[in-house]
């Protein structure tokens, strides 16, 4: 699992490999170093995303939580069929910005 700061404004964070209960260990303190952006309009691009455990899941919702206590924007796009029904069956769709194509 990579994270990537790809551009500034908005923040763009590529999301590239599988992000499970290992990677998301591994890429914790990334994540953690984003809430220095909380206040900010993050987006997650999750084109090179393969897979997503409930850990990875786990990070996105704190992710999600500092954005919100701090007044930013989360937005998540580029999910692939199989990520976005996760979300959907986990109803975690209600609880994001995913830029879902049309």
């Amino acid at each position: 699992m990579k994270v990537f700061i790809i551009n500034d404004e908005p923040i763009c964070v590529k999301l590239q490999g599988r992000l499970d209960t290992m990677a998301a260990v591994e890429v914790t303190p990334d994540f953690q170093s984003l809430s220095q952006y909380a206040d900010r309009h993050l987006v997650l691009d999750c084109g090179e995303l393969e897979y997503i455990s409930s850990s990875g899941l786990r990070l996105l919702l704190a992710l999600r939580k500092e954005v919100a206590a701090k007044g930013g924007k989360l937005q998540i796009c580029n999910l692939s069929k199989d990520i976005l029904q996760i979300f959907n069956i986990t109803g975690l769709i209600s609880l994001f910005d995913i830029d879902v194509p049309q």
